[in-house]
């Protein structure tokens, strides 16, 4: 197996999955069984994902222009590669469209976050970002792992705490401590931990949960192996629509898939995703800034 993150085994059981207290795609509450698994401690890391590159030469989404055919009407002079970035405002505004925060940045990639005049210097350690499913499907396979279901990616989450609101219990920061990369104030123009500013951190930053599992909360949102749908019942039709957490690269995209853990840019008064219930659908060409994976094995 390639040199990649360590794995911590996740006993089997019964998980009660999705929440009726929160966002509707999270209802019902029901009973899945989960098998034994070998999951990866944090985050696929920039230093990880650049050892894959260089071994197999994978070119990423994000590093290709985007295909004509999703994009009618659009100008060629347009279909450049890059990839959606975020941008604080310089106040508040309306939280009723995404476009005022995300902006489409031409070269930006999972080596140049913010565009071609940024690196990964320093940030070996951080979440690769800019990659879309079939980079995260590949590098999983190149591993010898896979990408989790979102059934095996909440139960893991859970850390062993059955139908708790987050990963380490009902608090959101217990007597103050401050447990996930997630946003704290008014979004999106003001963050306010320290040197912090819609960010992404190393991984191993914050408390792991119950698991020994780091960032299962915050941090990036994690691509799973599951279709999208827009609920648990099992007649949900899947969605086609751009989600309020993670814009869509091409809008005539149709085929989600499944998203969990929230992300830095997470924040209660507007995406209270950070928790092991959330989801959400994401086109699965579609690159954000704050989208990553990890993996897992059957044990």
């Amino acid at each position: 197996m390639a040199q990649t993150a360590p794995q911590l085994q996740v006993p089997g059981g019964t998980l009660l999955m999705g929440s009726n207290d929160f966002y509707p795609e999270e209802q019902p509450v029901h009973e899945v069984a989960v098998g034994d698994l070998l999951v990866d401690r944090h985050q696929v890391t920039n230093a990880e994902f650049r050892r894959f590159v260089k071994e197999t030469g994978h070119v990423t989404v994000a590093e290709r222009p985007p295909e004509g055919s999703e994009f009618e009407g659009a100008d060629p002079a347009d279909l450049v590669p890059g990839s959606l970035v975020f941008t604080p405002t310089a106040g508040p505004v309306p939280l009723d469209a995404w476009q005022r925060w995300w902006r489409w940045q031409p070269g930006a990639q999972w080596r140049r976050p913010e565009g071609p005049d940024s690196t990964l210097h320093g940030r070996e350690r951080h979440p690769v970002v800019h990659v879309g499913w079939e980079d995260a499907a590949a590098y999983a396979a190149w591993a010898g792992k896979r990408l989790p279901t979102e059934p095996e990616w909440e139960w893991a989450a859970r850390g062993g705490l059955a139908g708790a609101t987050y990963p380490w219990g009902e608090e959101f920061t217990p007597r103050g401590r401050v447990m996930a990369n997630t946003w704290h104030g008014p979004f999106p123009w003001r963050n306010d931990l320290p040197h912090r500013n819609g960010l992404t951190e190393p991984v191993e930053s914050f408390p792991p949960n119950g698991y020994g599992l780091f960032d299962v909360a915050g941090n990036v949102w994690e691509w799973t192996a599951s279709p999208w749908r827009t609920s648990h019942q099992p007649s949900a039709p899947a969605a086609a629509t751009s989600s309020c957490c993670a814009p869509s690269r091409g809008q005539e995209e149709s085929t989600r898939m499944t998203m969990k853990g929230g992300s830095h840019l997470c924040a209660p008064s507007y995406c209270h995703r950070y928790r092991p219930a959330a989801r959400q659908g994401q086109p699965l060409r579609s690159t954000t800034g704050h989208v990553g994976f990890r993996c897992v094995r059957d044990a």
